[in-house]
C-alpha cells in the first residue's frame, strides 16, 4: 500500500468514528458544549460541522508544501479567527447538514491524498501553523487533515463524559 493510500484510509476512519459517535448522540448532547474547556462554547454540533469543513483547506494547505511554497499566511490567530466566525455562521447547524458535510468532504479529502506522489509528501517548506519550522506535506496531512477528527472526538467524548 502506498504511503498516499494510508494517509488517505487514515482520514477515512478519522471521519467514520467521528460520524458513527455524532449519529448516536441525541438532540441535547448534538447542542451541550462540545469541549470540557470552558474557554470553547461551540456545541456539539458546530465542532462536528467544523471538522468537517476544513478538509479542503487542511489538503489544500499541504498541496501548497507539497509544491513546496511556504504558508506562513495561516497563523494560529488566522485559525482562531476563522474557527469563531465559522461558529457564529453555523450555531443551528443540523447533524444531518453536518454528517453529509463531513462524508463528502472527508471523502474529496482522502481522494485529494490519494494523488501525492511520495516526492511531493517528501516536499517540505515552511508552515505558519508550525511557527515556520520548513515540514513535510506528509506532517501537514497528518497533523491537521487526518488529526483533526481523531482530536475533536476525543474532546467530544471527554465532554459528554462517554
Amino acid at each position: 500500500m502506498s504511503r498516499a493510500e494510508s494517509l488517505a484510509k487514515r482520514i477515512e476512519e478519522g471521519a467514520a468514528q467521528l460520524a458513527a459517535f455524532a449519529e448516536g448522540l441525541s438532540e441535547a448532547e448534538w447542542r451541550a458544549p462540545g469541549s470540557p474547556n470552558s474557554s470553547d462554547r461551540r456545541s456539539v454540533g458546530v465542532i462536528v460541522h467544523h471538522v468537517a469543513s476544513v478538509y479542503p483547506i487542511e489538503v489544500d494547505l499541504a498541496k501548497t508544501i507539497a509544491s513546496g511554497k511556504p504558508v506562513m499566511e495561516v497563523t494560529w490567530e488566522v485559525v482562531a479567527n476563522l474557527n469563531a466566525k465559522h461558529s457564529g455562521d453555523n450555531a443551528n447547524v443540523t447533524k444531518a447538514a453536518a454528517l453529509e458535510l463531513l462524508r463528502k468532504n472527508c471523502r474529496e479529502a482522502a481522494a485529494a491524498v490519494r494523488a501525492f506522489t511520495d516526492a511531493q509528501l517528501d516536499e517540505a517548506a515552511p508552515f505558519g501553523l508550525s511557527f515556520g519550522a520548513p515540514v513535510t506535506a506528509q506532517f501537514v496531512i497528518e497533523d491537521h487533515a487526518l488529526r483533526h477528527s481523531w482530536h475533536h472526538l476525543a474532546k467530544l467524548r471527554k465532554a459528554l463524559g462517554r
